[in-house]
């Protein structure tokens, strides 16, 4: 049934409907979900809406009236149901960080396209080129904290999960008649496994693309400009780029003005200037003045590992393009980073690094064990 045809989606906004909803949810082998978030307009995003879809109904929830969405944990944590995702590692990120959802069974749409080698991932390309179906994504970029959500917000919303059951079952079909669905089903176990650990939060600094050509002096003034932008993010609720962009920040940093005219110079608007331009001398002036700060020192990996490094990393290109897919398909990039790093000599001690993937093992382990067995150039260490 197509989404014109289905009556209007189903909003929920207390906790008894929600209550009601979720034995419903449960009675399904499969529901398609997706979440919407507020990262572009507010400093600390937030998740702002949670779409499901069964194949009769289109439910959106509405986290900003329901405080404990306690009860949907076992659905998101039942085994016997899989949840339908597209491009799921960000939804993993809210639905833990906001929620502590931890996602069980999962299929993501993206992930399955990716495998089978689509150049065009987006979830409005993969459903015009599988169900020759056309979306409008005009409010891909929309400010999901408002409310009310206009009825167009809602219906985009709605379609979001809509054809994901359908679209779905076509990938699948097409994974196994590739020979690709065994991939397919290790990739959405270990996109569950990380269910939305985020990397460990190191300096705004270093966060900062740029900084790394970066003076020890120009970080320290790139620190304090940070910590200033960090501070007036949080007092206006914008997120850091609305108050002003990297690229930016670093212009400042190597460029250490010292009035107004500087900050012409270096190209920020009037607007900018009249707002943050004391402030933001003030913050190059802290950052002249005080002890530089400690640039991270990395010792260089030994010669061996990086010419183990090296000759996966060679491997792992040419086989995805005999493949037709990107190459972290072929071998996530942290598995060829670790490979290379413990040297395995054998398929047990490859399959510890490579958990749960013995379709990747039995497909590509010979070759990067007799990859992993080549001398390394210049040494005979390991």
């Amino acid at each position: 049934m197509s989404a014109e045809k289905q009556p209007p989606p189903t909003w929920i906004a207390t906790p008894l409907a929600l209550q009601k909803i979720t034995g419903e949810l449960a009675s399904y082998p499969r529901i398609a979900v997706d979440t919407e978030a507020n990262s572009l307009h507010a400093y600390r995003e937030q998740l702002c809406l949670i779409q499901f879809s069964t194949p009769l109904i289109d439910y959106l929830v509405d986290p900003l009236s329901i405080k404990n969405l306690g009860a949907l944990n076992p659905i998101f944590e039942n085994p016997e149901i899989e949840k339908v995702f597209h491009a799921v590692e960000y939804d993993l990120i809210c639905l833990k960080r906001d929620l502590g959802i931890r996602v069980v069974n999962l299929f993501d749409t993206m992930q399955a396209a990716r495998i089978l080698g689509y150049k065009q991932v987006g979830l409005d390309s993969v459903l015009s080129h599988k169900l020759g179906i056309t979306l409008d994504k005009k409010y891909q970029k929309a400010d999901w904290g408002k409310r009310p959500l206009s009825r167009e917000m809602l219906n985009y919303a709605r379609l979001d999960t809509h054809y994901l059951l359908e679209l779905r079952d076509g990938l699948q079909t097409e994974l196994r008649e590739r020979g690709r669905w065994e991939l397919a089903c290790e990739e959405f176990i270990r996109l569950a496994h990380g269910n939305g650990n985020g990397k460990a939060q190191t300096p705004a600094w270093q966060r900062v693309k740029g900084a790394q050509k970066c003076s020890d002096r120009q970080l320290t003034i790139l620190q304090e400009l940070c910590t200033w932008r960090e501070t007036q993010a949080r007092r206006m609720n914008r997120p850091l780029f609305r108050v002003i962009d990297d690229k930016k920040l670093v212009t400042i940093a190597q460029g250490v003005p010292e009035d107004h005219d500087g900050l012409v110079i270096i190209g920020l608007t009037t607007r900018q200037i009249d707002i943050y331009g004391d402030q933001i001398l003030q913050a190059v002036e802290r950052g002249k003045e005080i002890a530089p700060v400690n640039r991270p020192r990395t010792t260089r990996p030994n010669q061996a590992y990086l010419d183990r490094l090296k000759n996966l990393s060679e491997w792992r290109k040419t086989t995805a393009l005999k493949f037709g897919t990107e190459s972290d398909i072929v071998l996530p990039k942290n598995w060829m980073h670790l490979i290379a790093e413990q040297n395995p000599k054998n398929t047990g001690e490859l399959n510890s690094l490579m958990p749960q993937s013995p379709w990747r093992l039995e497909q590509f382990g010979k070759d990067i064990l007799k990859i992993l067995a080549r001398k390394p150039s210049g040494s005979s260490k390991n």
